[in-house]
Protein backbone atom coordinates (compact mmCIF):
# COMPACT_ATOMS: atom_id res chain seq x y z
CA UNK A 1 0.00 0.00 0.00
CA UNK A 2 1.39 3.35 -0.87
CA UNK A 3 2.00 6.23 1.52
CA UNK A 4 -0.21 8.51 2.47
CA UNK A 5 0.43 11.83 0.85
CA UNK A 6 -0.40 13.88 3.12
CA UNK A 7 1.13 11.71 6.36
CA UNK A 8 4.09 11.00 3.71
CA UNK A 9 7.79 12.74 5.42
CA UNK A 10 8.56 16.11 3.81
CA UNK A 11 11.20 16.03 1.25
CA UNK A 12 13.78 18.57 1.82
CA UNK A 13 16.54 19.53 -0.96
CA UNK A 14 19.34 21.30 0.84
CA UNK A 15 21.24 24.49 -0.51
CA UNK A 16 24.79 25.32 0.51
CA UNK A 17 28.18 26.59 -0.22
CA UNK A 18 30.37 25.52 3.10
CA UNK A 19 31.28 22.86 5.16
CA UNK A 20 27.22 21.89 6.11
CA UNK A 21 26.99 22.18 9.66
CA UNK A 22 23.61 23.41 9.76
CA UNK A 23 22.87 20.30 7.17
CA UNK A 24 24.58 18.16 9.77
CA UNK A 25 21.98 19.58 12.47
CA UNK A 26 19.24 18.98 10.27
CA UNK A 27 20.39 15.23 9.49
CA UNK A 28 20.82 14.63 13.29
CA UNK A 29 17.08 16.00 14.08
CA UNK A 30 15.51 14.05 11.85
CA UNK A 31 17.35 11.21 13.09
CA UNK A 32 16.58 11.70 16.51
CA UNK A 33 13.00 12.02 15.47
CA UNK A 34 12.14 15.79 16.23
CA UNK A 35 11.38 16.21 12.47
CA UNK A 36 9.63 13.65 10.74
CA UNK A 37 10.99 15.04 7.41
CA UNK A 38 14.24 13.50 4.84
CA UNK A 39 16.70 15.12 2.36
CA UNK A 40 16.15 14.08 -0.69
CA UNK A 41 19.29 15.63 -2.51
CA UNK A 42 22.01 18.35 -1.57
CA UNK A 43 22.84 20.63 -3.78
CA UNK A 44 26.33 22.66 -3.31
CA UNK A 45 27.38 26.00 -5.37
CA UNK A 46 31.14 25.06 -4.85
CA UNK A 47 32.67 21.60 -5.85
CA UNK A 48 34.74 21.81 -2.74
CA UNK A 49 31.75 22.46 -0.09
CA UNK A 50 32.49 19.72 3.29
CA UNK A 51 28.34 19.27 2.91
CA UNK A 52 28.64 17.35 0.26
CA UNK A 53 30.93 14.86 1.95
CA UNK A 54 28.51 14.89 4.77
CA UNK A 55 25.25 13.80 2.39
CA UNK A 56 27.12 11.39 0.62
CA UNK A 57 28.22 9.50 4.50
CA UNK A 58 24.31 9.30 4.93
CA UNK A 59 23.85 7.90 1.29
CA UNK A 60 21.97 11.18 0.46
CA UNK A 61 22.12 12.03 -3.04
CA UNK A 62 24.64 15.35 -3.58
CA UNK A 63 26.05 17.32 -6.51
CA UNK A 64 27.89 19.91 -6.95
CA UNK A 65 26.40 22.85 -9.11
CA UNK A 66 29.58 25.44 -8.93
CA UNK A 67 28.46 28.99 -9.74
CA UNK A 68 31.82 30.07 -11.35
CA UNK A 69 30.60 27.35 -13.65
CA UNK A 70 27.93 29.37 -15.75
CA UNK A 71 28.02 32.47 -17.38
CA UNK A 72 25.11 34.03 -15.53
CA UNK A 73 22.33 33.50 -12.41
CA UNK A 74 19.68 32.42 -14.79
CA UNK A 75 21.93 29.53 -16.48
CA UNK A 76 23.30 28.32 -12.55
CA UNK A 77 19.72 28.86 -11.78
CA UNK A 78 18.63 26.44 -14.93
CA UNK A 79 20.65 23.85 -13.63
CA UNK A 80 19.61 23.88 -10.08
CA UNK A 81 16.08 23.60 -10.86
CA UNK A 82 16.68 20.58 -13.53
CA UNK A 83 18.41 18.79 -10.41
CA UNK A 84 15.73 19.78 -8.31
CA UNK A 85 13.15 18.20 -10.49
CA UNK A 86 14.53 14.62 -9.96
CA UNK A 87 13.90 15.11 -6.29
CA UNK A 88 9.83 15.74 -5.64
CA UNK A 89 11.06 18.14 -3.41
CA UNK A 90 8.57 19.99 -0.85
CA UNK A 91 10.77 22.51 0.48
CA UNK A 92 13.93 23.70 -0.45
CA UNK A 93 16.38 25.01 2.60
CA UNK A 94 19.03 27.23 1.75
CA UNK A 95 21.52 26.59 4.42
CA UNK A 96 24.36 28.88 4.02
CA UNK A 97 24.11 29.27 0.50
CA UNK A 98 26.05 32.23 -1.29
CA UNK A 99 24.58 32.38 -4.59
CA UNK A 100 21.38 33.63 -5.90
CA UNK A 101 18.36 31.38 -5.98
CA UNK A 102 15.59 31.69 -7.88
CA UNK A 103 12.45 30.31 -6.95
CA UNK A 104 10.51 30.55 -10.66
CA UNK A 105 6.95 30.00 -9.07
CA UNK A 106 7.96 26.35 -8.46
CA UNK A 107 9.06 27.02 -4.83
CA UNK A 108 7.43 30.18 -4.15
CA UNK A 109 6.40 30.12 -0.76
CA UNK A 110 8.56 26.87 -0.29
CA UNK A 111 11.70 28.13 0.02
CA UNK A 112 13.25 28.72 3.38
CA UNK A 113 16.50 30.99 4.42
CA UNK A 114 18.55 31.61 7.44
CA UNK A 115 20.51 34.15 8.30
CA UNK A 116 22.97 35.66 10.91
CA UNK A 117 21.08 38.58 12.09
CA UNK A 118 18.21 39.99 12.73
CA UNK A 119 16.60 41.17 9.02
CA UNK A 120 16.35 43.97 8.31
CA UNK A 121 19.76 44.95 10.24
CA UNK A 122 23.09 44.08 8.74
CA UNK A 123 21.44 41.67 5.51
CA UNK A 124 21.23 41.93 1.82
CA UNK A 125 24.15 41.52 -1.10
CA UNK A 126 27.56 41.02 0.55
CA UNK A 127 26.39 40.41 4.11
CA UNK A 128 27.38 36.94 4.56
CA UNK A 129 28.93 34.50 7.15
CA UNK A 130 32.14 36.44 9.15
CA UNK A 131 31.20 39.23 7.30
CA UNK A 132 27.79 39.86 8.85
CA UNK A 133 29.39 39.53 12.29
CA UNK A 134 32.06 41.91 11.93
CA UNK A 135 29.62 44.59 10.78
CA UNK A 136 27.47 43.73 14.06
CA UNK A 137 30.23 44.81 15.88
CA UNK A 138 31.62 47.66 14.18
CA UNK A 139 28.30 49.15 14.73
CA UNK A 140 28.41 49.12 18.81
CA UNK A 141 24.62 47.42 18.56
CA UNK A 142 24.02 45.75 21.72
CA UNK A 143 21.73 42.59 20.00
CA UNK A 144 22.20 40.64 16.74
CA UNK A 145 20.54 37.19 16.50
CA UNK A 146 18.87 34.89 13.51
CA UNK A 147 16.14 34.88 11.51
CA UNK A 148 14.52 32.37 9.10
CA UNK A 149 12.37 33.53 6.27
CA UNK A 150 10.50 32.75 2.78
CA UNK A 151 12.64 33.35 -0.16
CA UNK A 152 11.77 35.83 -2.20
CA UNK A 153 13.62 37.68 -5.65
CA UNK A 154 15.68 39.70 -3.10
CA UNK A 155 18.65 38.91 -0.87
CA UNK A 156 17.65 38.42 3.03
CA UNK A 157 14.24 40.20 2.08
CA UNK A 158 11.13 37.56 1.94
CA UNK A 159 8.50 37.34 5.08
CA UNK A 160 9.85 36.66 8.46
CA UNK A 161 8.83 33.06 10.02
CA UNK A 162 11.12 32.76 13.09
CA UNK A 163 13.57 35.44 14.56
CA UNK A 164 15.85 35.28 17.90
CA UNK A 165 18.03 38.04 19.27
CA UNK A 166 21.17 37.49 21.20
CA UNK A 167 23.53 39.71 22.92
CA UNK A 168 26.75 41.44 22.01
CA UNK A 169 28.72 41.64 24.96
CA UNK A 170 32.00 43.37 25.53
CA UNK A 171 34.76 41.59 24.18
CA UNK A 172 33.39 40.05 21.60
CA UNK A 173 35.01 38.76 18.53
CA UNK A 174 33.60 37.86 15.33
CA UNK A 175 33.85 34.11 16.46
CA UNK A 176 32.33 34.15 20.13
CA UNK A 177 29.28 36.18 18.05
CA UNK A 178 28.99 33.73 15.13
CA UNK A 179 28.77 30.99 18.45
CA UNK A 180 25.85 32.32 19.79
CA UNK A 181 24.01 33.01 16.97
CA UNK A 182 25.07 29.35 15.65
CA UNK A 183 23.23 27.88 18.81
CA UNK A 184 19.91 29.63 17.72
CA UNK A 185 20.26 28.83 14.59
CA UNK A 186 20.08 25.38 15.22
CA UNK A 187 16.88 25.91 17.27
CA UNK A 188 15.09 27.83 14.36
CA UNK A 189 15.91 26.14 11.20
CA UNK A 190 14.18 23.26 12.90
CA UNK A 191 11.16 24.53 14.47
CA UNK A 192 10.84 26.66 11.10
CA UNK A 193 10.57 23.12 8.86
CA UNK A 194 8.61 21.46 11.58
CA UNK A 195 5.67 24.83 11.13
CA UNK A 196 6.03 24.56 7.24
CA UNK A 197 5.57 20.41 7.33
CA UNK A 198 2.33 20.87 9.64
CA UNK A 199 0.95 23.20 7.49
CA UNK A 200 1.18 26.13 9.95
CA UNK A 201 2.82 28.36 8.06
CA UNK A 202 0.27 31.54 5.97
CA UNK A 203 2.15 34.08 4.40
CA UNK A 204 -0.22 37.19 4.60
CA UNK A 205 1.85 39.90 2.41
CA UNK A 206 5.14 40.62 4.26
CA UNK A 207 3.77 38.57 7.38
CA UNK A 208 4.09 35.24 8.01
CA UNK A 209 1.17 34.26 10.08
CA UNK A 210 1.80 31.15 12.50
CA UNK A 211 -1.48 29.16 12.93
CA UNK A 212 -2.54 26.14 15.20
CA UNK A 213 -1.45 22.55 13.87
CA UNK A 214 -3.54 20.93 10.82
CA UNK A 215 -5.86 18.26 12.32
CA UNK A 216 -5.50 15.65 9.48
CA UNK A 217 -8.77 13.36 9.17
CA UNK A 218 -8.25 9.52 9.02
Amino acid sequence: MSEDPQRRRLRIAVLLSGSGTSLENLFEQIEGGALRAEVAIVIASKAAAGGLARADRRGVPAVAIPRREFPDVSSFNDAIHAALAKYDVDLVALLGFLSPFETRGAFEGRTLNVHPALIPAFSGKGFYGRRVHEAVLASGVKLSGATVHFVDAEYDHGPIILQEAVPVLEGDTPESLAARVQAVERRLVPEAIRLFAEGRLEIRGRRVRIGAPVVRET
